[in-house]
């Protein structure tokens, strides 16, 4: 499905893999409020991934699992923003 131009893509499924994985541990941990620093900088490095991967991909395979990497990181990120930040009982 990633590689369906027939050519090998290893940085790029590398980004979409990680993209997807890190979206999928910032959405879970953002069920817990406890969690927040987990679900906000994975979803930030998420979201980083992801927007690197959309700018060099090659395949409509890879944008697509790009763009479901980014929402689900995007999403863990702002519900961990909203229950305590990047630092949240850390600094301040």
């Amino acid at each position: 499905m990633l590689n369906s131009d027939g050519k090998a893509h290893p940085v790029e499924n590398t980004l979409v893999v990680l993209t997807v994985v890190l979206g999928a541990l910032a959405a879970i941990s953002s069920l817990w409020t406890g969690l927040h620093l987990l679900s906000s900088w994975s979803g930030l490095v998420g979201i980083l991934t992801g927007a690197w991967g959309q700018f060099i991909s090659a395949t409509t395979g890879e944008r697509f699992l790009l763009i479901i990497g980014l929402g689900a990181s995007a999403l863990g990120f702002f519900l961990g923003m909203a229950h305590g930040g990047l630092f949240g009982g850390l600094v301040g």
